[in-house]
C-alpha cells in the first residue's frame, strides 16, 4: 500500500529538539508532521539538566511551570575519600537579578522533559507519529519528497521543508552526504536509571574523584525515585547492565556492600564523540540537535544546545513559508554552527576537569552569554555602542504599566511575535510596522514605566533609540532616532511583507 500526502514541514525525530520545534511551529499555525522511527517514547534520563537559558525558552513556550513543579535543583556532590567524605556544590550559586530571573539549572530527566513537551503539543492539536521511519528522500528547489515506512505501509510525503532531528546517527544527514567532522574520544561511558537503596537522596554521590577510569557517580533524579548511574567503562569489553552487574560495579569501585540495586529502568553504553556537521542546511533540508552536533555529556550542554537550535530556526521557517526571503534560513547555520563549535570546546574542558575530580559548573554552562554578534541579522546603528549589543540575549526587566501594575519584559516578549521597544516616547507608533510586531514604548507618559531603572541598567540605550527583539529573545537591531530607513531595511530581511 502506498499513500501520498503533503505538509509544509516534516520533522524527523521526536526528541527534545524535534518536540521543541513542533511546539513552536504549532503555536505559529504552521502545518507540519512529526515522525519518529521508535515505536514509543524514549524512557531514559540521558540529558537531565535544563540550563537557565533553556528555562527562558520553556517559559516562552508555556511549559516551564509544569517542568519546575516536576523537577528540582541539583543537590550538592558528596565526594568519598576512604572512610570520609566532603560535600561541595555542583553548580555555582548566584543570586537572581532583574535581568536574569533564572539563576540555577533545573534537574529533570529527559523523558519527563519530553513528556511535558508532548503534552503541550497535544494541547495545540498535534501528536507524534511513532513507528514512522524515514527511509529515502529527494528534493528539488521547491520541496522534499520523503518516503516513510509505517509498519507494512509506505507513504510518500511531500514537504516544503524537511527537518533532520534524528540524532547523532542521523539518516537525514547521511542521505544528504553532509560531512560530520571531528573525533572519537578514547573510552566509553555507562549511564543507567536504577532503583536502589543504601544511599540518601539529599546529595549526589561520587567515588574515586581524580581517577578518571575508576570513578562512579550516582545522582538522585528529581521527579523520580530513581538514581542516575554514571561510570567510565573499558573500550573493548562486555558490560553487564543487569541489576546484579551494576551492583557489583558499585561495590568494586566504592568498597561498599550496603548499596543494593533492585531494578534498571534504562541503560546505555556509549562512545564519546566530538563532531559538528559541515553544513546545517542543504536546500530545503535543515539539521537540528544531535543530527548537527555531538559532544561529551559533561556539563549538561547537549540537550540545551539542541533545544536552542530548534528555538532559533522555528520562527525562520514560519517566516519563509509565509513569504519572507529564503536566505533567512541561511542565518540558522550562520548563528548556530559557531555555537556548536564553542560548545565542543567547553564540554571537552568540562570532561578534562571531571577526570581530574572537579565537577563544579559555573556561569559558562548556563548558555546565557551566547549570542549572534556576527550574524547578518544583528544590526546596531549607534555611533557609540552600549554594553548591550545587537545579537545578545534580550534581558528581562521588571517594570510597571501606566496604571501602576507590575509587568516584566519577558511577559511582553512571550509569544511568537517580535517586540519593538521605543525608548523615551512613543516613536515606534509613528512607524510603518509589519504584521507580527508588538510595539511598546518605555518612558514617561508611555505604555511601560521603568520605575526602578531595571530597563535602563540592562539595556543601556539612549532616549529615542529603538530596540527590536526577535521572537527567540535575542536583540536583532538597535536603531537610533532618525534611522528609521535602516529599520525598514532590516524588516525586509525577515518579514514576508515588510511594509503595511
Amino acid at each position: 500500500m502506498r499513500d501520498v500526502s503533503s505538509t509544509d514541514v516534516l520533522i524527523c525525530g521526536a526528541g527534545a529538539a524535534g518536540l521543541t520545534l513542533a511546539v513552536d511551529l504549532a503555536r505559529r499555525g504552521i502545518n507540519f508532521r512529526l515522525i519518529d522511527q521508535a515505536a514509543e517514547p524514549f524512557r531514559g534520563s540521558r540529558g537531565k539538566g535544563i540550563q537557565p537559558r533553556s528555562l527562558e525558552v520553556f517559559d516562552d513556550l508555556g511549559v516551564l511551570e509544569r517542568m519546575a513543579a516536576m523537577g528540582g535543583p541539583y543537590p550538592p556532590f558528596r565526594n568519598y575519600r576512604d572512610t570520609d567524605y566532603e560535600d561541595t556544590d555542583f553548580v555555582e550559586t548566584r543570586p537572581l537579578t532583574p535581568a536574569e530571573p533564572f539563576a540555577r539549572p533545573l534537574m529533570l530527566p529527559q523523558y519527563l522533559t519530553e513528556g511535558v513537551l508532548r503534552d503541550r503539543l497535544a494541547s495545540l492539536g498535534h501528536r507524534v507519529e511513532f513507528g514512522s521511519e524515514l527511509v529515502a528522500l529527494v528534493q528539488d528547489r521547491q520541496s522534499v519528497s520523503a518516503k516513510v515506512e509505517i509498519g507494512d505501509a509506505v507513504e510518500t510525503v511531500h514537504a516544503r521543508v524537511l527537518i533532520g532531528a534524528d540524532g547523532g546517527h542521523s539518516f537525514v544527514r547521511r542521505a544528504l552526504d553532509i560531512g560530520f567532522g571531528g573525533e572519537t574520544l578514547p573510552g566509553r561511558g555507562l549511564v543507567a536509571d536504577v532503583s536502589l537503596d543504601g544511599l540518601g537522596r539529599e546529595t549526589s554521590h561520587r567515588w574515586n574523584a581524580g581517577r578518571p577510569f575508576e570513578q562512579i557517580l550516582l545522582f538522585p533524579l528529581a521527579g523520580t525515585g530513581l538514581f542516575q548511574f554514571q561510570a567510565p567503562v573499558p573500550a573493548q569489553s562486555e558490560v553487564d547492565v543487569s541489576p546484579q552487574g551494576l551492583q557489583r560495579l558499585i561495590a568494586e569501585r566504592s568498597g561498599r556492600s550496603d548499596i543494593h540495586v533492585h531494578s534498571v529502568q534504562w541503560s546505555s553504553v556509549f562512545g564519546m564523540n566530538m563532531r559538528v556537521a559541515d553544513h546545517y542546511r542543504a536546500g530545503r533540508v535543515l539539521l537540528v540537535g544531535d543530527a548537527a552536533h555531538v559532544h561529551p555529556p559533561t556539563g549538561g550542554q547537549g540537550l540545551n544546545t539542541s533545544i536552542q537550535d530548534a528555538y532559533n530556526v522555528g520562527w525562520k521557517i514560519a517566516a519563509v513559508l509565509r513569504g519572507a526571503p529564503d536566505g533567512l534560513l541561511d542565518s540558522y547555520e550562520a548563528e548556530r554552527r559557531p555555537v556548536a563549535l564553542s560548545v565542543l570546546e567547553l564540554t571537552l574542558a568540562f570532561l578534562r576537569a571531571a577526570q581530574r575530580g572537579d565537577m563544579r559548573r559555573g556561569r559558562e554552562a548556563h548558555e546565557m552569554d551566547l549570542g549572534y554578534f556576527n550574524s547578518p541579522l544583528s544590526f546596531d546603528g549607534r555611533a557609540t555602542k552600549g554594553k548591550l549589543r545587537a545579537g545578545a540575549r534580550a534581558p528581562d526587566a521588571p517594570c510597571h504599566r501606566a496604571d501602576g501594575s507590575a509587568i516584566r519584559l519577558f511577559e511582553i516578549f512571550r509569544g511568537p511575535h517580535w517586540t519593538l521597544i521605543a525608548t523615551g516616547g512613543d516613536g515606534s507608533k509613528q512607524m510603518s510596522l509589519p504584521d507580527g510586531i508588538r510595539s511598546i514604548a518605555i518612558g514617561p507618559n508611555s505604555d511601560v514605566h521603568d520605575t526602578d531603572g531595571n530597563f535602563r541598567e540592562a539595556y543601556d540605550v539612549s532616549a529615542g533609540d529603538c530596540v527590536l527583539v526577535r521572537p527567540d529573545g535575542y536583540v536583532g537591531a538597535i536603531v537610533p532616532a532618525g534611522q528609521e530607513p535602516a529599520l525598514q531595511k532590516y524588516f525586509a530581511q525577515v518579514f514576508p511583507n515588510p511594509a503595511k
